[in-house]
């Protein structure tokens, strides 16, 4: 009775060896796949996109007290107190966010309550119903109507920015001489 059994035919629909040597990779997905979505196999995420396409999260709530320190981004929606330090990547403080920390990031933006001093290496932004009490330190700060603001706040100028200036302005002192007479004038 048993031993009349067909063998199961589902392995003759598969042209493919089913034997694969260690450094020999499987077959390739389908073309019906092809286009929609390429994978990265090392990172294994979808093609084009960086390591910055999904920030980090601190959800409404964490509480955090120390330091916070990488180089991706972040988005903060609970309470932090301590310092905050994400070299080059963009900081989000959350409308529920309370931080009672020094932040330093390549772009800060808030929307929730920040006390402490802030530096954006490329800007700041202070979102309406956004709260800063603190020093601002950035190339760049963009406060919007209703937003709070008590601090004072430093101007920096990127080096970048620096060097064209210093080379402009050595041009333009070869180039300009002051008519007679010319100078600072009191009014």
């Amino acid at each position: 009775m048993w031993s009349k059994k067909q063998p199961d035919t589902t392995q003759a629909a598969d042209p493919e060896p089913t034997n694969l040597q260690t450094n020999q990779s499987p077959k390739p997905a389908t073309a019906s796949w092809e286009g929609k979505t390429k994978m990265n196999k090392d990172m294994m995420r979808p093609a084009g996109r960086t390591a910055h396409s999904a920030p980090s999260r601190l959800g409404s709530s964490q509480h955090l007290k120390g330091e916070i320190s990488g180089s991706e981004d972040l988005d903060i929606d609970g309470t932090v107190e301590g310092l905050v330090h994400i070299d080059e990547a963009r900081l989000t403080v959350g409308a529920t966010a309370k931080l009672t920390a020094d932040i330093i990031a390549g772009e800060v933006i808030v929307y929730g309550s920040v006390h402490g001093n802030v530096r954006g290496k490329s800007k700041i932004e202070i979102k309406k119903n956004g709260s800063v009490n603190g020093d601002l330190t950035t190339p760049q700060v963009i406060i919007e109507d209703g937003a709070y603001f008590k601090g004072s706040i430093e101007i920096e100028k990127s080096a970048e920015k620096e060097g064209d200036k210093n080379v402009s302005s050595r041009t333009a002192s070869t180039l300009v001489t002051p008519a007679a007479g010319a100078g600072p004038r009191s009014i």
